[in-house]
């Protein structure tokens, strides 16, 4: 650990008002190498897919995922720091699943499938299971991705404005 988690106090740390800055930051910390790259592959893949919908949705649902789910780590999660780009990784799965089911054309349905297919065991990260995972932002990340599908798919959209 080069770090000496020294970085990981920037993370999010529940109820804790000093430590709301976390929100900010949690999503780009690591606690060690191999984090990092076991949260850079799907981060990649389904950020891709994601990235798909263009620049800007992009970008709308990434701060969706990577606030909305920092904040309820804040508000509910356990205390400890919360760090890991995983809770991101969680939102574009829920994003990504969710918007294929309500749109269901070809191209979501396919996108959806794929990431079934490699990515669908993930799914047990939002069970309690290592002291040392968070969890909660697994849950909480997968839950704001559904909201950002709620808020940016297209067909919900369209039957909000009809």
């Amino acid at each position: 650990h080069l770090s000496g988690h020294l970085f990981n106090q920037f993370g999010i740390y529940p109820r804790q008002l000093s430590e709301l800055t976390g929100v900010l930051f949690w999503v780009l910390l690591h606690a060690d190498f191999a984090h990092l790259l076991l949260n850079t592959a799907p981060l990649v893949v389904m950020g891709f897919f994601v990235a798909l919908r263009g620049p800007r949705l992009f970008l709308k649902i990434t701060v969706v995922v990577w606030v909305v789910a920092g904040i309820a780590v804040w508000l509910f999660g356990r205390s400890a720091f919360h760090i890991g780009a995983s809770g991101l990784v969680f939102g574009y799965f829920g994003f990504l699943l969710a918007v294929a089911v309500v749109e269901r054309n070809i191209t979501d349905l396919t996108i959806a499938s794929f990431t079934v297919f490699y990515y669908g065991g993930m799914i047990f990260g939002v069970l309690p299971v290592d002291a040392f995972v968070s969890w909660e932002s697994h849950l909480f990340g997968l839950a704001s991705g559904v909201l950002a599908a709620r808020l940016f798919g297209r067909d919900w959209v369209l039957a909000q404005e009809a």
